[in-house]
This record gives C-alpha cells, structure tokens and sequence, in this order.
C-alpha cells in the first residue's frame, strides 16, 4: 500500500469511525450498549498497538548498536549525543515557551462556565513517580530484558550504546554480528509493512470508541480550550518548522510532507510509538544516515517531546485562569523552568503530560484538581501532542544528520 493510498484509508476510517461512534452514543444512549460497544470495539485499536509495540524494541536495539559500531569512535558518539541533546533543550524551551505565550494570548479559561471540581479532589494520578533520584535510577535498566519486555525506550537505548560502542572496540571479529544485527533491522521493517496495513482499522476503532463514550458534547464543552490549544500547536508547528529551514533550507518542506503519513497515524491513534518504525523509515528515505537517524530518533522519543512540553504550560495556565488565579509573569516564567526540568523525568510515567502538570499546580499553590477539568478531552489533546513529537524529532533527526554532513541528496 503506497503512501498516499495508505493516507486516504486512514482519513476515510477517521471520519467513518466519528459517524459510527456518534450513532452509537446517541441510540445508545440509557442502555449499556455504548459501554459494550467500547470494550469490543477498543481490542482492534489495542491489537495493532501491540503488533506495534512488539516491534519496537528489537528495532530501536537493532539500529542503534548498528549505527553506533558504525560511527567507530566514542568521540563522535559523543559528538553526536552533544549536537542532539543542544537541539532538544533548545527545542524544549520554544514548547515551553511558546506554550505560555499562547495561553496568555488566546485566554481559553476566561469566561469559562465549567463546574469546578472539588480542590480535595483526587485525580488519580501518581505523582510519587515522578522525582529526579527515581528519574535517574530508571535511567539504566536492571536487565535488558526486562527492558525490552515493558518497551522501555531510554533503557534499551542506554544499554544499546554500550553494546555498540563495545561491538566497535572489538573491529573486524564484530563485523559480521553487526551484519547479522542489520538485516534483523531489515526484518523487523519489513514486519511493519505488513503491520501497517491495519492502520486504518485501528483509527476507526479508536475513533469510534472514544465519540461513542463521549459523545460530541464533550467537543462542544471544551471548545474554546480544545480550538486555542490546536492553534498553540499550529504555531509550534511553524515554528518548528522555521528553525529547521535555518539548517535544512528548502528541503525542509519536502521532509515535513514524508513525515505526513507518520505523523497522521500518531494523531489519528494518539501515540507517537505507533509511529516510530514509519517516521525511522521516512527519515532515512530522506537521506538521513541509519547511524544518526538510529540514534536520535529513539532518545528524541524520551527527551524531545515538543507538543508534550507545549501542553504543560498551555494547560497548568488554563487551569490557573478557569479558577480566576492571576499569575505575575515572574511566576509563570518560573513555572517555564519548573517544567523544563520536570518534564525531563516523565520517562515510563504513565500519562506521563498530566503527571508534570499536576506535580507542578500544587508547586504553585494551584489546585491540583484542576486535572480533572481536562482528562475528559485528553485524548483529544494528545492526538494533537503526538503528531507533534513525531514531526519535531523527525525534522531533529534531519538537523543532526546535515550537522554531522551526513545527509544525503
């Protein structure tokens, strides 16, 4: 299936899956067949994230130590770690930044009618999880096993540096392990190919789940919140893409038009791991070297999450406005820095953007069950968010590769 066939399919499955979840929310309404509808329906969009999912670590693993024993050197593994690690700080205070800009600007809490929740109220969310000592700890994995069984990107990376930069010391005995490491990497995106065939399959059956429990009443509520903050996200997208024409130049449009079928499927299923092994495959079909593209992309995916850290301070202000809570601009700059700080540990956190935010309300004296106010439309939100992630780290992986000269065409 090519590429602007495979975009048609899972357009057509998104609108498709709008109209069947919204008959079945609206017939179904007082009867418990919307709840059956959701439990049935969800296991296509859960299958194919699995298929997914058991895809990705033998990939990440595979290109990484192979890139890396193709770089040869610790120097310029480290070069190359100090290039792209600049990039996402970078790229993480524009998020940020551009984020705080917007929300003041746009004003989606003022005026807002919501009923408030309770400020005792819980949200449900383990914050305990989210601390710097268990941050660094979580780092290194306990066993690369273990690691590749709960697809924890950042451990397989750190341990597939070290296996790489080992396999490069050992020369020409480890040649044909690496060759053997390589066409693995080949399989596994052949694999892919197949697997994405049930693309549109998965779009329709989240689609639809999500508008038959929810209803379209939901996106009406939340309107003038859910519009400002894909505005936000429009802006960060030209931005983006602005900062990367400095180094790529014209190119820049053409990769941001690859990128478009990846990015589509991580909006369309609301996760950037859905798309991982299409965006490497893109990236490297633009002319992205293996040995950069296999690098960057995978620690991009812990540490260079754009429309994550645009939604942290988009959101935790919004709440702040919805109560009626006026911030001085020495506050919210604070909380800018807060949050490119805590945002850097949300590594294995689950629904790791809502953790930051309500670690830091209650930092601020906010009330940290202004969460609540925004879960019902989060997976709306993060739609937005992971098509954002993939377009930045793909447009990063680019900018690393023509830094290094290694960027072909």
């Amino acid at each position: 299936m090519n590429s602007k066939k495979l975009t048609n399919f899972i357009l057509g499955a998104m609108v498709l899956g709008i109209l069947v979840g919204y008959l079945v929310h609206l017939y179904g309404a007082g009867t418990p067949f919307p709840d059956q509808y959701v439990i049935y329906i969800s296991i296509l969009t859960d299958v194919f994230l699995r298929l997914i999912k058991m895809i990705i670590a033998p990939l990440v693993f595979a290109t990484l130590v192979v890139g890396i024993a193709k770089m040869g050197d610790a120097s310029t593994i480290g070069r190359v770690g100090l290039k792209t690690f600049s990039w996402f700080i970078s790229m993480s205070l524009v998020s940020l930044l551009l984020g705080l800009v917007m929300v003041n600007i746009l004003k989606p809490g003022i005026g807002v009618e919501l009923t408030l929740p309770a400020i005792e109220a819980s949200t449900g969310l383990n914050k305990a999880s989210l601390n710097f000592p268990d941050f660094v700890r979580h780092i290194f994995p306990v066993s690369i096993f273990d690691a590749m069984a709960k697809n924890e990107i950042l451990q397989i990376v750190v341990f597939a540096v070290f296996f790489g930069v080992g396999a490069a010391g050992m020369g020409a005995r480890a040649d044909e392990f690496i060759r053997n490491l390589d066409m693995l990497s080949h399989i596994i995106l052949r694999i892919t190919t197949a697997v994405m065939k049930l693309a549109p399959i998965a779009v329709f059956s989240a689609v639809s789940a999500v508008i038959a429990e929810n209803g379209v009443s939901i996106l009406v509520t939340y309107g003038k919140f859910m519009l400002s903050f894909y505005a936000a996200i429009f802006a960060l997208w030209i931005v983006i893409i602005l900062i990367s024409s400095l180094v790529l130049k014209n190119r820049t449009w053409t990769l941001v038009k690859m990128l478009r079928e990846p990015a589509l499927l991580a909006f369309t299923t609301a996760s950037s791991e859905a798309a991982y092994p299409m965006t490497l495959e893109r990236v490297e079909r633009f002319g992205c070297k293996n040995k950069i593209a296999s690098f960057v992309l995978p620690v991009g995916y812990s540490f260079n999450l754009d429309g994550s850290m645009m939604y942290c301070t988009f959101a935790a202000l919004f709440i702040a406005q919805v109560y009626g809570i006026e911030m001085a601009l020495s506050q919210q700059l604070l909380m800018l820095l807060v949050l490119m700080i805590t945002s850097k540990g949300i590594a294995g956190v689950p629904r790791a953007s809502l953790v930051v935010i309500a670690a830091t309300l209650s930092q601020f004296n906010l009330p940290e069950a202004g969460v609540l106010l925004i879960l019902g439309v989060d997976h709306f939100l993060d739609m937005a968010r992971s098509a954002t992630n993939v377009l930045g780290n793909g447009l990063a992986t680019a900018v690393i590769s023509k830094w290094e000269g290694e960027l072909e065409g």
